[in-house]
């Protein structure tokens, strides 16, 4: 199921567009892009921006472009990942604007992208895939309810694998 965007009390979370690329292109040429494999490599940067633009475009979902509600500036990206080459489908998220770390932000869009994936798009389990390293990530991902599961295949062999459970039905 398509969803083109979600809101929270505080995000809008659209579809990533073109007009995106100078916000994910500065993160990425920077050093808080470590984790996220093309750091420092416009190439790289280029062909992940148009990953995620593609992504949308052949399988209706994907990270969303997280704004705050009543500006249109891309914040950060977090939703659905499954490319073919991905071991299980994938909760992910980066937050481009150092601004707005330590405020809960990643936090509310994942919920709402773990939300929609376990619901919208009918997701049985999900995983997210963090470098060891990657400390802020991991917190995140604890503070969702994830827990590693040590059985799981990462895309890279050093890469942890947080499992997300889909939630039990209300009574």
């Amino acid at each position: 199921m398509t969803c083109l965007a979600l809101t929270t009390d505080r995000l809008t979370m659209r579809r990533p567009v073109a007009s995106d690329w100078d916000a994910y292109h500065d993160f990425m040429m920077s050093d808080r892009a470590a984790f996220f494999g093309s750091s420092g490599d416009l190439a790289a940067t280029w062909k992940t921006f148009a990953a995620e633009l593609g992504h949308w475009q052949m399988y209706g979902c994907g990270m969303w472009a997280v704004t705050m509600t009543g500006n249109d500036t891309i914040i950060g990206l977090v939703g659905p990942w499954c490319p073919p080459h991905w071991p299980e489908k994938e909760i992910g998220w980066i937050m481009l604007s150092a601004d707005v770390e330590g405020k809960g932000i990643a936090t509310e869009a994942a919920r709402a992208a773990l939300a929609h994936a376990f619901g919208g798009l009918g997701w049985e389990t999900a995983v997210s895939y963090i470098w060891p390293e990657n400390l802020r990530s991991i917190r995140l991902a604890e503070k969702l309810g994830a827990v590693v599961d040590p059985t799981a295949t990462g895309p890279a062999p050093e890469v942890l694998v947080y499992r997300h459970h889909k939630p039990e039905p209300s009574q």
